[in-house]
């Protein structure tokens, strides 16, 4: 099970109630954080969820307003964190953004207490735990090098109890061996193999996060069968012509996506202050009526049997009341990208 939280979900600039892109994904000991806009690590304080195990993020790509927030976090967690080493992963492209945002700005003079590690991803799976694998897909954005990632829990066998139990297979290390795929041998000689007492594969949670893209066509097989998919509605159909020429999505194009990958449940964010979230959500949900548009702290479960629950606030989160507030839309020139 995946554990996903919005950390911020506006579109190139802060606004009242809305933070820069950030995402923190969570499955079982592991952190990932997604994006670092501006005032990350602030938002982390206020969820209530703390900087612990905070040791891994993900740059989709090298856009200000998706990484401006690392100096801070950075200066933070290597002042103030016991943390064994951090490691930041993405293209080349932002990487290199990253490097001098770190190494030419933030800490010129400085020497980094902290193991720091830049690692460059390519397509495919860069990232394997015991239950879950982490991989990358490249996405059309302005420039290359801008990539979308999946967190894909591994296919498993569940153990059927009744059948083990009447086949004589006694409880302990026997029964561990089985679902870890390997015979094993009764007292009285008879050897019980895996099938014996493992159903039928189980496919596993699929979380999938595009960050920003302005073609979806390219992307349909990543995100077909997602559990969840996270993308982006920068723009409603009104303004598609802007859209394209930026390299972003409307809501119905991210909806029309959603429905042809046939994944479970569509979650929309990094919105434009130039749209009411109302809009953005009535015209995805026209379209793919099972679709929310996150708001800064929204927390979300993600199983592979219960599907997609968004979690209430937990006890004592910063997260307050203002994050019920829609900001008004914001008049703005049409030639304005509203991107960095």
């Amino acid at each position: 099970m995946f554990e996903l939280l919005f950390l911020g979900t506006s579109a190139s600039a802060p606004s009242v109630h809305r933070g820069l892109s950030a995402q923190l994904l969570m499955a079982k000991e592991y952190r990932f954080l997604i994006d670092c806009g501006e005032g990350t690590q602030r938002q982390i304080l206020r969820s209530g969820v703390g900087f612990k195990r905070l040791n891994r993020i993900l740059i989709t790509h090298g856009h200000l307003d998706h990484i401006l927030g690392l100096a801070g976090l950075l200066s933070t967690l290597v002042r103030w964190e016991s943390l064994e080493g951090l490691e930041i992963y993405g293209s080349r492209w932002a990487l290199e953004r990253v490097h001098d945002l770190i190494y030419r700005v933030t800490f010129r003079n400085e020497r980094l207490l902290t193991p720091l590690r830049l690692i460059e991803v390519q397509e495919g799976v860069f990232f394997e735990a015991r239950d879950f694998t982490v991989s990358a897909f490249s996405v059309a954005h302005r420039g290359a090098g801008c990539f979308g990632y999946i967190f894909q829990e591994k296919a498993r066998r569940p153990f059927l109890a009744e059948r083990a139990e009447a086949l004589g297979v006694p409880f302990g290390p026997e029964r561990a061996r089985l679902v870890r795929g390997e015979p094993i041998q009764l007292p009285d000689g008879r050897i019980v193999q895996p099938d014996e007492v493992l159903g039928a594969e189980l496919r596993g949670a699929r979380y999938v996060h595009t960050g920003d893209m302005g073609r979806s066509e390219s992307v349909l097989e990543h995100v077909r069968g997602a559990h969840a998919l996270v993308t982006e509605a920068t723009y409603l159909s009104a303004d598609a012509e802007l859209a394209q020429q930026f390299g972003h999505l409307t809501a119905a194009a991210a909806a029309q996506l959603a429905a042809e990958a046939g994944v479970q449940t569509l979650i929309l964010t990094h919105l434009s202050r130039r749209n009411r979230e109302r809009d953005v959500l009535a015209e995805a949900q026209a379209i793919f009526p099972n679709t929310y548009v996150a708001r800064d702290f929204d927390r979300f479960s993600i199983d592979k049997e219960r599907g997609v629950v968004k979690l209430a606030p937990e006890a004592g989160s910063r997260a307050d009341a203002e994050t019920d507030a829609v900001d008004e839309p914001l008049e703005l020139p049409d030639d304005s990208p509203l991107e960095p």
